[in-house]
């Protein structure tokens, strides 16, 4: 797939998770539209209304491609294989029912375990990012038409010495494998974000590392990685090889990873670990 072709797909993308925040909005605030799933996680009317207007979106955009989101569990049958498109119509379900603004909508195209083109919306902030061959940031309100790419800011990360990182996180889930990660490296700022807003903090040269070694699935973190690698950045297993997406045989549940402003950081920080024995 060719750099224009990427870049349409994802002003495509934006404009559709616009659309759908425009319908998180609409509900924003009706604790009456609370349940549960099976496994005891949030959903609510915003989650299913904007899942209901990506997949009718999508459907017409990218005909015969696969969709697999988190709200329909009878994608996730889909065996992952090849071009498909991964969706979290509400990436931060608990964000949005507590009344904090840093929910998103993530949409991100796969090709070769790989996210070509993704859009990251967050509604409340009226903060779109888009990505293809490259990333971009702009401010729309969910009833707003997009602006044309090259209206957009576009997005590079923040080359820096490696020896005073800004780490992000979620504080509210780290974990003690994150918080162990963290204290061995030389952490000189450790900010907060919610959702797949730590992906785009750091594609904005806003921070440096994002290490998340607690779980999560595909469809959080697809559209993030798209931004942040469209601006310079990576994101990496443990052992530094690159986190790739389409394991169905693993429920689409993601390995342990490091998103990463730039490649040199990543690597010079396995070279430290492996000498110190770390993981």
């Amino acid at each position: 797939m060719d750099h224009t072709a990427r870049n349409d797909i994802a002003i495509a993308f934006g404009s559709i998770a616009v659309e759908a925040g425009g319908a998180i909005m609409a509900v924003r605030g009706s604790q009456a539209a609370l349940q549960h799933k099976s496994d005891g996680s949030p959903v609510t009317q915003a989650d299913i209304d904007a899942d209901r207007i990506i997949c009718s979106r999508l459907a017409g955009l990218l005909p015969g491609i696969p969709i697999v989101t988190e709200e329909a569990s009878d994608t996730h049958a889909f065996c992952g294989a090849g071009r498909f498109v991964l969706v979290d119509p509400l990436d931060g379900t608990r964000e949005f029912t507590s009344g904090r603004d840093e929910f998103t909508v993530n949409i991100a195209l796969i090709d070769g375990e790989t996210p070509v083109a993704g859009a990251v919306y967050a509604p409340a902030l009226n903060r779109l990012y888009v990505a293809g061959a490259s990333a971009f940031r702009a401010e729309v309100r969910p009833a707003q038409s997009l602006p044309g790419l090259q209206a957009m800011r576009a997005l590079v990360t923040n080359a820096v010495s490696c020896e005073a990182l800004r780490a992000v996180a979620s504080l509210s889930h780290l974990d003690s494998a994150t918080k162990d990660w963290l204290d061995a490296r030389p952490i000189g700022e450790l900010l907060s974000a919610g959702s797949s807003l730590k992906f785009c903090m750091i594609a904005e040269g806003e921070a440096d590392v994002y290490p998340r070694l607690a779980p999560t699935m595909e469809w959080d973190t697809a559209a993030g990685h798209a931004v942040l690698a469209a601006a310079g950045g990576c994101v990496v297993r443990v052992d530094g090889s690159p986190l790739g997406y389409g394991k169905s045989e693993a429920g689409f549940r993601n390995d342990s990873f490091i998103a990463w402003g730039t490649r040199h950081c990543c690597d010079k920080d396995r070279a430290h670990a492996m000498l110190r024995g770390l993981n």
